[in-house]
């Protein structure tokens, strides 16, 4: 089954900015090769840098107030031995004591109804402020674990201010120039990826069904002498609706960068391998008024006969109508004529060949 279909590319990448800014580098163009992870365009960095500094005071700053160094783990930090907290138990212990020592005092008829109240009274503020210093230490855990997110993240858009090449590749467009401003989201540079690269084409409807994975192809491109032998690799799993064919591609091995995306083939795949096809020498066609013919031997005598043509491969063409296998035709159509074949062992030898079958 012949079609015809491109060549496309294995990968095709936009990259955009994750982070705005003004373009301060770029070190790549059009056609130049890179490498994955290798820089594409570099923002410019100051600003970055400076909430990255914010940032990191922020979280000293959050730290140092439940007593926590740089290098301590927020995790191993008990609420019970902070300053706050501790400084808040101590005043409870202290009015606790003094209650105490007020019901002594009050057995003995030494204090007041009143003055046992206002110690009552101040024991239980002393004990909801050590509640809330608890509270208060859990709450700074908690904008902690905030403050390394923000570290974190300004750690992050410092990083995303360098744009690095998702894989490597070839540079088909960039889209920025030293001193623009980009937004996030903005493209930056498109890279292909040309190794390998996929024939597209698609198969009419009638012969969907039969197309399979693994199918062999075989693609004709006019800068190349010989055709490339492939093999189905991916198929739609839908017929497009408006044409009624079937997408299919075909890995082509590009190493050495010798084939270019968009390139023009045709196909040629080969649905059933048991499948065989009349085929003739193509010296035998001869081409006249739009029309193919060979000259057939019937009854020892040659006569013209209108035929056509199919896939071509090598020397010999496909022949779709006009012939049945074991028919007798001339070798050289160009001298043939309406004219009795005689034996060559018999005198004037005329050359002649029976037509094959050949596997598709």
């Amino acid at each position: 089954m012949r079609t015809q279909g491109s060549l496309v590319a294995d990968e095709v990448s936009v990259v955009g900015a994750r982070v705005a800014g003004r373009v301060a580098e770029a070190p790549v163009d059009l056609g130049d090769i890179t490498r994955e992870g290798d820089l594409l365009v570099l923002l410019d960095q100051a600003d970055f840098r400076l909430e990255v500094v914010q940032a990191e005071a922020q979280l000293a700053q959050t730290r140092a107030a439940v007593g926590l160094r740089s290098d301590d783990p927020v995790e191993k930090l008990d609420r019970e031995r902070s300053p706050p907290v501790r400084q808040e138990k101590a005043l409870w212990d202290e009015a606790r004591a003094n209650l105490q020592r007020a019901q002594s005092l009050i057995a003995r008829d030494a204090l007041t109804e009143a003055d046992r109240e206002q110690l009552e009274a101040s024991e239980r503020v002393a004990e909801a402020r050590y509640s809330a210093a608890l509270n208060s230490v859990s709450e700074k855990i908690a904008l902690i674990h905030v403050r390394e997110s923000e570290l974190a993240i300004a750690r992050q858009r410092l990083v995303d201010a360098e744009i690095r090449a998702p894989f490597t590749g070839l540079i088909q467009q960039r889209h920025v120039a030293p001193g623009a401003y980009v937004k996030v989201g903005d493209p930056i540079v498109t890279v292909v990826r040309t190794s390998p690269l996929r024939f597209r084409g698609t198969m009419p409807e009638r012969h969907a069904q039969e197309l399979e994975l693994n199918n062999e192809v075989r693609l004709h491109i006019d800068s190349l002498s010989e055709p490339l032998v492939v093999h189905v690799t991916r198929i739609s799993p839908s017929l497009d609706v408006l044409s009624r064919s079937l997408l299919f591609e075909a890995e082509v091995n590009n190493s050495e960068g010798l084939l270019r995306t968009g390139l023009f083939a045709e196909a040629e795949v080969v649905l059933n391998t048991d499948t065989q096809a009349i085929a003739v020498p193509s010296s035998a066609i001869v081409e006249f008024a739009g029309a193919e013919k060979v000259w057939k031997v019937t009854d020892g005598t040659a006569r013209e006969q209108i035929v056509f043509t199919g896939a071509r491969r090598g020397d010999q063409v496909e022949i779709l109508d006009g012939l049945t296998s074991g028919d007798q035709i001339l070798l050289d159509g160009q001298q043939g004529k309406v004219a009795r074949v005689v034996d060559e062992q018999r005198g004037d030898p005329v050359n002649e060949v029976p037509v094959n079958v050949l596997n598709e």
